[in-house]
Parts: structure tokens; sequence; C-alpha cells
């Protein structure tokens, strides 16, 4: 298996790119600083390019299976940017013959009850309803597309943080998925196992699902 990601400086890229090399996948990591990943591994190829201009990676992303995006906006505050790339992504990768896109999307939209959502809540943290609203603006961007890319937009659970890696995980849909004590959760481990089941898979095509324990 041969990805591109995107977003492999951040802490969930990071571990995407992990359990990619632990897997033997050939990964391609496009970074716009390879200052930020000193990784060495004999299947991680380090590109120099931005999402945002296709002509920085359009080759370097040519024969990949797929392509991963796990992108932020909290470096530079541009939250246009987050549903920007997507479109970038799904206009461009066709030209490279890539055919799946794997994104990695946030839990605010998620439903907690019948039209109220994760973002909803008056207890929602204020300083993390921006990029919530900005992932939200990118799951339009995803659902409106009539790119032939077959996408995935992967919501994790509320809570996402480094943790131990299982194996195993809960795969929904809409709805915010919690445990027997109303917690929603998932290590950054677990959260990278589930993307790249998808892509072995071959399932979840052009939707949004959700992971938690």
């Amino acid at each position: 298996m041969k990805i591109a990601l995107f977003g492999a400086t951040g802490h969930i890229g990071q571990g995407i790119l992990d359990e990619a090399l632990s897997r033997g996948y050939d990964v391609v990591a496009i970074v716009r600083d390879p200052a930020r990943l000193p990784q060495k591994n004999a299947k991680l190829k380090i590109v120099t390019g931005d999402v945002a201009n296709a002509s920085t990676w359009l080759d370097a992303v040519h024969g990949t299976d797929a392509v991963v995006a796990s992108l932020s906006a909290r470096r530079d505050g541009n939250l246009d940017s987050v549903p920007a790339n997507a479109s970038v992504l799904l206009d461009n990768l066709p030209k490279a013959g890539v055919k799946r896109l794997l994104w990695v999307g946030g839990a605010g939209t998620l439903e907690v009850a019948p039209g109220k959502r994760v973002i909803d809540d008056p207890h929602f943290p204020a300083e993390w309803k921006p990029e919530a609203e900005a992932q939200g603006k990118a799951l339009e961007v995803f659902r409106a597309s009539k790119s032939p890319v077959e996408w995935t937009y992967i919501s994790p659970a509320a809570m996402i943080q480094p943790g131990d890696r299982t194996g195993h995980y809960r795969v929904g849909g809409e709805q915010l998925l919690v445990d027997a004590e109303g917690n929603s959760k998932i290590s950054i481990a677990d959260y990278a196992v589930a993307l790249l089941d998808r892509i072995e898979k071959q399932d979840a095509a052009n939707r949004r699902i959700t992971v938690a324990y």
C-alpha cells in the first residue's frame, strides 16, 4: 500500500504516519516545513509542498492508493483554509489519478440528539468553536462535490488524545458515539487504525463516519 499524507507533523498526522509505517506502507509525507519532520524511515519520502498549491504536490501523489489529509488551521489561524483545502484536493487529485481521499474531520457537527449537534451545546468550549465550524464547512464541501474522488470524512470521538493502541474501535455515522458511562473518546493511535482500515477494507466511500471506543 502506498499513501500520501498531508499534515504529518501534527499530533493526529504523526499518529497516522506511525501506524502506516508499522503496516509496511510506503508513505509520501507532504509538508510545508521538512525540518518539523525529522523522522527517518526507508518507507518514508518527505516532499516539501503546500496543500493549497497543487503544483507543489501533484507529481508526488501520482501512483498512491489513497491520500490522507490531516489539516488544521491552528498554526496560521486561517480558518477559511479548511474548506478551501478540501476543494483543492477534490479538484486536483483526479489529475494525478488518485481515486481515494480520507479526511481527518471534526466531531463538532455530530448529532447528540435529533437536530442538535455537539457544537450547539452551550458548554462546548468557545476556543474550539471556530475550527469546529470550519470543519463543518469542509464537510459541506465534500457533500456537494461532483469530483470522481471517493472521499471519506472521519470524525473522531469528542475527545481524541494520546493513548494506547488497542486496535479496537466502533464505527458510527452521523451521531456521536458514547460508551456505557456516556463518554466519547478514542486515542490518536486507534483513530489512525480506524482510518487506515477504511483504505484496506475499501468501505465508507462518499460519506461521513465517526469512530470511538
